[in-house]
């Protein structure tokens, strides 16, 4: 039972070893809520709920850090009209609803960048002291990462610092290389004052990749487990981020995780391609369950290629599983086999997921466990079709697509106890009808239900209605 993942910074296959037996510390890469979450944002942050919830089902005791990024060029500059917290807030409960509702699990913690800018400026502090990082001598307020004076800059993604490009992300004001990257950017006189904070360097805000640093190691400590994001963060975000964290004398991340990216009709999604598809236009399309089966079918380290027919194949997937349960528990219920069917994940289905989130393999499993556990009921064989559906649901759990969860239709269940009174009384005049052999009324009856898309089943123990898919 031993977990493997694809370590990126080794370029291979590990197997797991936590820090701490029992635990894991996982540090994932959250939004930068500048502008409404888009289809890449909610399967990254859903690969990670996957990860998360098998290392819980397989005993550990997960610390779960997911950040958000509240100040930023980006957040400045789209804040017309309105104050760039008001932006950033606004943006952020948007992220938050839409990871809501796909069913993924709110984080250990979720911390603000705004509320760690201590730890940063101690951070940079620390990296000064060391000699690997300097305060610009123009008076501008900025502090640069030395990438010159660390050796192991650009390990994470197996570069020559020869060979990089000029980092991008500030001003190259007072910069002693064009790859030197920003730690602390001083305040420009067309900033608000609002986004600037006091510092031994002069009044400014942190860089962004210092601000995942400080974070991770608040919450996690110097050395943690898992570090995960996208696949485009890895150069320049997370070789920096392990660049000035391990500069600094902290361990930080023993095992690198990165998710694929999404492309759309084949392309990768851009704005200047004006292919972005957004949470809230996914959640129009298809039920959240069907976007979380989806967004969580292929293999986390895979791109993902989203066509709009995709969704009906997820909805229809999701549907032969809900019909299956429900088949099997309105079959088994009121005899003997009801409830015999512990909730036990199958051999397979566990080992697809110990081999690097093995998740389309394991769902492999699940569909045919689903097709087992149909043609055992067909076959009238009540004890088989018991266990396969305590097989089912041990599968559907652990992957956070259980259809019967009350969170895929909180409001459902008056209008679901409703429908079962109706459906049974109909039933029973339909057996009232049969005995009296008033056949005609007895057609008449499954006639209507079935025109409602209720299909009812006659067995020797009994009669039995589930909705059609």
């Amino acid at each position: 039972m031993t977990v493997r993942l694809y370590d990126s910074k080794a370029q291979a296959l590990r197997d797991f070893v936590p820090l701490r037996e029992g635990s894991v510390g996982m540090y994932v890469c959250g939004p930068t809520v500048q502008s409404s979450p888009h289809i890449g944002h909610l399967r990254s942050a859903l690969v990670y709920d996957i990860l998360r919830r098998w290392f819980s089902y397989r005993g550990y005791d997960v610390a779960f850090v997911r950040n958000v990024t509240d100040i930023d060029d980006k957040i400045l500059a789209a804040a017309t009209g309105e104050q760039w917290w008001a932006l950033a807030y606004r943006v952020e409960l948007e992220f938050t609803a839409a990871y809501g509702s796909l069913g993924i699990l709110a984080p250990t913690y979720e911390p603000r960048a705004t509320a760690s800018v201590q730890q940063m400026q101690q951070l940079i502090g620390r990296l000064i002291e060391r000699g690997h990082a300097y305060a610009a001598p123009d008076a501008s307020g900025d502090v640069y990462f030395d990438t010159a004076s660390w050796p192991a800059y650009g390990e994470l993604t197996r570069q020559a610092r020869d060979n990089m490009e000029a980092a991008a992300d500030a001003d190259p004001r007072g910069k002693r290389d064009p790859r030197d990257f920003a730690l602390w950017k001083g305040r420009k006189a067309d900033e608000p004052e609002s986004a600037s904070w006091a510092s031994p360097w002069g009044d400014g805000r942190p860089g962004w990749h210092i601000e995942c640093s400080a974070m991770a190691t608040r919450y996690l400590g110097t050395e943690f487990d898992i570090h995960g994001g996208g696949l485009d963060l890895r150069f320049p975000h997370h070789e920096n981020e392990l660049a000035q964290s391990t500069a600094a004398g902290d361990a930080y991340a023993r095992y690198w995780v990165h998710n694929g990216l999404v492309n759309v009709g084949g392309q990768k999604m851009s704005k200047s391609l004006g292919n972005s598809v957004f949470a809230a236009e996914l959640l129009e399309l298809a039920s959240p369950l069907a976007v979380r089966y989806l967004l969580g079918a292929a293999h986390y380290r895979s791109t993902l290629d989203y066509a709009p027919t995709s969704l009906a194949e997820a909805e229809a997937a999701v549907d032969r599983i809900r019909t299956f349960l429900d088949r099997v528990e309105r079959r088994l219920a009121g005899t003997r086999y009801a409830g015999v069917g512990a909730a036990v994940i199958p051999d397979a289905f566990g080992a697809a997921m110990d081999d690097d989130l093995g998740v389309p393999q394991a769902l492999a499993v699940l569909h045919d466990t689903v097709r087992a556990g149909n043609q055992a009921l067909d076959a009238d064989e009540l004890d088989q079709a018991a266990v396969l559906h305590g097989q089912v649901s041990a599968m559907v759990g652990v992957l956070g697509i259980d259809p019967r969860d009350p969170h895929w239709a909180p409001d459902a269940a008056p209008a679901a106890s409703a429908l079962g009174t109706l459906v049974t009384r109909l039933i029973e005049d339909r057996q009232t009808a049969r005995a009296a052999k008033d056949f005609a009324a007895a057609d008449r009856i499954r006639a209507e239900l079935s025109a409602a898309g209720i299909t009812i089943e006659d067995s020797q123990n009994g009669t039995h209605w589930s909705l059609e898919s």
